[in-house]
């Protein structure tokens, strides 16, 4: 009969709240063992996630080395290529213009090459009359003297080979080979 005693309103009442928190009890005992599980889970994502952002990292710095690797490079083929341009040009454009001045000395040093063109040393022909010779002299005249035409044929030397270095280092390709992006190496 002591359980009975229990019964009236105030024990039934400390019964049902006994039971209340007892279920409550069962209740947070389960979602404990849940939420711990997902807190695993979480911090597993965020593992993984942390881990494919620092390999993100990792494979945007290594493109960029390389990047700048391939442009260092290529600007050090470009400056070979001008480099050898330039020189080629130059050489050429010497040996061009050595050539014209020894033709030019050649002209200036050839017998029969004098201001009248009618003195010969041993001329086995006549020499022309005077009046003859005007009209030559007069078309010697139109030319340019000696010397102006040195000038122009080296200038012309010079506008050709610059038209030509001009050309080759327009053909020099400033590119360099192109280096695959990290979002496409890793698909």
């Amino acid at each position: 009969m002591s359980f009975l005693r229990f019964l009236n309103p105030q024990g039934i009442a400390g019964i049902a709240v006994s039971l209340a928190l007892a279920l409550l009890l069962v209740v947070q005992k389960g979602e404990t063992r849940h939420w711990k599980s997902e807190s695993g889970r979480f911090e597993q994502l965020y593992r993984n996630e942390q881990s494919a952002f620092a390999t993100t990292v990792g494979n945007y710095r290594a493109a960029a080395e390389a990047a700048r690797a391939a442009d260092l490079a290529a600007a050090q083929r470009v400056a070979a290529q001008q480099q050898a341009i330039n020189q080629r040009s130059h050489n050429d454009l010497q040996a061009r213009l050595a050539d014209a001045r020894a033709r030019a000395e050649q002209l200036r040093l050839k017998p029969g090459s004098q201001a009248d063109p009618r003195v010969r040393a041993a001329a086995s022909v006549p020499g022309l009359p005077v009046a003859a010779g005007g009209s030559a002299q007069a078309a010697g005249q139109d030319r340019l003297p000696a010397a102006d035409a040195l000038t122009a044929t080296e200038q012309a030397i010079q506008l050709d080979e610059l038209i030509k270095w001009t050309k080759a280092q327009a053909a020099v390709d400033m590119d360099a080979p192109r280096v695959a992006s990290p979002a496409r190496a890793t698909r």
